[in-house]
């Protein structure tokens, strides 16, 4: 068992000259922390519970399992690879599988008998349910859930000093089933079947788990950033979790990301009196003279956030941001009061690694493309970190349930505010969908109570999180109260292989025409009176290539009809276009990247806008 530093990324006391652009952060995270970790990823015990007997029948307690399994990874991928032949793939209505290995308890496991620090467990992402036992024992997770339910963002155990053996035994149960209320994105449900634009169930053990230590008084690995550009100012939203209540302080440095141990930019303190538990906390920072992060400019500070005790010890965590100002005004979208054309394009990363998604997105930007709409999926955090360098503005969306019920939209919000933790850090993150073309929102344009939810959530992101644009249902169907659109775009998915029916099309929607412009009249509820005061950006079109839809075939030709619908695009008052889509993936043939080694199949810089907006 290896125990690692993570002396890497972020840090101010790494060498300069460390290759930060190709490290990659083993902790899947926009946070890190001065500490010890120990990654568990590698080979466990596995097993399929096809009669959900394990708990009745104390497997945690002990179990004899007859395969192994290599995490992280799938269930369905466990399932092909195990010897048990009787193993049936892909499954078809639940599933529940059990992981199992050991880890040694050793002093520096543990901050070398530090009485500030306790070890921590936490799952990249797993699911849909999961449950955890140390040494037969049950756990609950900081938020006190025996069952962490999610499979798109990360949950954390603290482990206690008096359960932990000299080797120690981690028993994980996983389980999912094909239920159309729970977020699903494009993976196959009861109600969507694979197959067209249904994928394969992806689901299980999906990222890293790690051990490692942390301070019993701490700041969570979560910080949200609100820029106020005019003035130099950032906004910080914190999370501290306390054990021993009393007086604190919060002392935030800021750096240059890659400023060697020199004084800090900006500096400041601000005492705070602690109850046990947790506390969210905004505090605000002047910024001298302040570089904004842009598209062309992606510059890039770094925040050392500390929370000090009466006795001086100090909790500390480092994240990297950007100032920047993202907005939607009259007919166009601002980055820092400046006018931009989104060149976008969808992205669907489906099963790949983190060094294929790397080799995408880096193909992506040689395209022309400024933005990418990553469709109803959560993908490894680390992939925010790199658009922040790279200056790739990120279209984010909640993973999709298959149904309209209380019980979906209940599930639905979880994952939302799950996620927006979690990725509130990064200045790349733009744009983010709650729904896209109905799915899970199905009776939008007849049930009220389904349009309100929206209508809730689209307010609460507006006041809790205004560094976004949000997007209530993307494609069709936004929604009106009062003639108010509850969206900051105007969004539309527009497909035709036809280049005049396009052109029909395009004047149609640029003229105010809301209904027989997309598959659905663009707007439900009250009137909606267009009149060019909202951004019309065409969310999807394209698809050229995929089976049984039409237009060109071959690359070449796949080039020149791209080239010609851009044309159309940019003669137009529209803020901003999205191709479909980056990558082949399952029957969707419809890539301008090679999936597998990031090659253009189609000329460099086809996706940029020629003409200035």
């Amino acid at each position: 068992m290896v125990v690692n530093h993570p002396n890497y990324g972020l840090t101010k006391s790494k060498e300069e000259g460390f290759a930060d652009e190709n490290f990659i952060n083993p902790l899947p995270r926009a946070v890190i922390r001065p500490n010890f970790y120990i990654l568990l990823d590698g080979e466990w015990k596995f097993a399929l519970d096809t009669e959900d007997r394990g708990i009745a029948d104390g497997w945690p307690l002990g179990h004899e399992y007859k395969d192994t399994a290599s995490w992280p990874g799938s269930i369905e991928s466990h399932i092909a690879a195990a010897k048990d032949q009787t193993l049936v793939t892909p499954w078809q209505d639940n599933i529940i599988a059990w992981y199992e290995r050991e880890f040694p308890f050793t002093e520096i496991a543990n901050g070398n008998g530090d009485p500030h620090t306790l070890l921590q467990l936490t799952f990249g992402a797993c699911g849909y349910e999961t449950r955890v036992w140390l040494n037969g024992l049950p756990l609950r997770t900081i938020e006190g859930e025996e069952v962490h339910r999610g499979e798109y963002t990360s949950f954390s155990y603290e482990l206690k000093q008096e359960d932990l053996k000299p080797v120690n035994r981690l028993t994980v149960r996983i389980a999912d089933t094909m239920d159309a209320d729970i977020p699903r994105g494009k993976q196959e449900s009861f109600v969507y079947k694979r197959g067209g634009i249904w994928y394969q169930t992806y689901t299980g053990a999906v990222r890293s788990i790690w051990l490692e230590t942390v301070e019993r008084n701490r700041l969570r690995s979560r910080v949200g950033v609100v820029s106020i550009v005019e003035d130099n100012m950032v906004r910080f939203n914190l999370t501290t979790r306390i054990h021993d209540p009393g007086d604190y302080v919060l002392r935030l440095k800021v750096y240059n990301r890659k400023q060697p141990n020199e004084e800090p930019l900006a500096t400041d303190e601000y005492p705070l009196q602690l109850v046990a538990g947790e506390k969210g906390q905004r505090v605000v920072i002047e910024v001298p003279d302040a570089q904004l992060w842009s598209t062309e400019n992606p510059h890039l500070y770094r925040l050392v956030a500390q929370l000090v005790d009466n006795n001086g010890y100090a909790a500390e965590i480092e994240t990297h941001f950007g100032l920047r100002k993202f907005e939607a005004r009259g007919c166009c979208v601002y980055l820092n009061n400046k006018s931009i054309y989104l060149d976008g394009i969808l992205y669907q990363p489906g099963t790949a690694t983190y060094e294929e998604i790397k080799q995408h997105i880096l193909a992506m930007k040689e395209l022309g493309c400024n933005l990418i709409r990553i469709h109803i999926a959560g993908v490894d955090p680390r992939i925010y970190n790199l658009a922040d360098k790279l200056g790739m503005l990120l279209w984010v969306e909640v993973p999709s349930p298959h149904r309209s019920t209380k019980k979906s939209r209940e599930a639905h919000r979880e994952e939302l505010l799950r996620m927006l933790a979690l990725i509130g850090t990064h200045p790349s993150v733009v744009i983010w969908s709650l729904y896209n073309e109905d799915w899970g929102a199905q009776d939008i344009a007849t049930h009220a109570e389904t349009r309100k939810y929206i209508t809730d959530m689209y307010h609460y992101m507006q006041l809790a999180h205004p560094q976004f644009l949000v997007v209530d249902n993307d494609g069709w169907h936004h929604i009106s109260y009062e003639g108010r659109l509850k969206s900051d775009l105007l969004t539309a998915h527009l497909y035709t292989p036809d280049l005049q029916k396009w052109r029909e099309m395009l004047d149609g929607l640029v003229s105010g025409k809301l209904e027989n412009v997309a598959a659905f009249p663009l707007v439900v509820g009250d009137p909606f009176f267009f009149r060019r005061q909202v951004p019309l950006v065409i969310s999807e079109w394209g698809g050229f290539g995929f089976p049984d839809y039409g237009g060109p075939q071959d690359n070449k030709a796949k080039a020149e009809q791209i080239r010609l619908y851009k044309e159309e695009l940019r003669k137009r008052p529209i803020a901003g276009d999205v191709y479909t889509q980056a990558t082949n993936i399952e029957e969707e043939q419809n890539g301008l990247i090679d999936a597998d080694t990031g090659a253009l199949k189609v000329p460099a810089g086809l996706l940029k806008s020629k003409v200035n907006p």
